[in-house]
C-alpha cells in the first residue's frame, strides 16, 4: 500500500506555496498584463473594423449618390438631345415647306407668264387669220352672199386645222 508521511506532506505543501507565490510575483503578472494588452489590443481592432465598415458605408452612399448624380445628368442631356434633334427636325421641315411654297409660287407665276404670252400669240394668231379672211373676202366680188357664207366657213375650217 501507499502511505504518505507527515514529513512529505508538509514539505510538499510547504514548495507547492513557494512555487505558488513564486508563480504569483513572476508569472501572473505579466501573463494577465498579456492578457489585458491583447484584449485592449483586440477591443481597438474591433473599434477600427467598426469605423472602416463605416467609412465604407458612407463611402458606398457617396457612391450611390454621384451614381444617381450621373444616371441624372444623362437623362438630362439625352433629354436635350431629344429636344434639340426634333427643333432641328422641325426647322428643316419649315424651311423645306417654305422652301416648297416657294417654288410652287414661283412655278405659278411662270406658269401665268406663259399662260399670257400664249394668250397674246393666239390673239395676234386670231386677228391675223381674221385679217387675212377679211382680205380674201373683200378682194373677191361674190354675186351672191351665199357663196361669202361659204367661203368664210372654208376658211375658217382650214384656220382650225392649223
Amino acid at each position: 500500500m501507499l502511505s504518505v508521511g507527515l514529513g512529505t506532506l508538509i514539505w510538499t505543501s510547504v514548495a507547492f506555496l513557494v512555487v505558488a507565490f513564486l508563480l504569483k510575483k513572476m508569472a501572473w503578472k505579466p501573463i494577465l498584463k498579456s492578457l489585458k494588452e491583447r484584449d485592449d489590443f483586440i477591443e481597438k481592432s474591433l473599434q477600427s473594423a467598426e469605423e472602416a465598415r463605416k467609412q465604407m458605408s458612407q463611402l458606398k452612399s457617396d457612391n450611390e449618390k454621384l451614381l444617381a448624380e450621373a444616371r441624372n445628368d444623362r437623362e438630362k442631356i439625352l433629354k436635350e438631345a431629344r429636344e434639340m434633334k426634333d427643333k432641328i427636325i422641325t426647322d428643316a421641315r419649315t424651311k423645306a415647306s417654305e422652301e416648297g411654297d416657294r417654288i410652287v409660287a414661283s412655278a405659278k407665276s411662270e406658269i401665268e407668264k406663259e399662260k399670257n404670252a400664249a394668250m397674246a400669240d393666239l390673239k395676234n394668231q386670231v386677228a391675223s387669220l381674221s385679217l387675212e379672211i377679211a382680205e380674201k373676202v373683200l378682194r373677191k366680188e361674190f354675186e351672191n352672199k351665199d357663196q361669202q357664207q361659204a367661203l368664210i366657213s372654208e376658211q375658217l375650217k382650214t384656220a382650225q386645222m392649223n
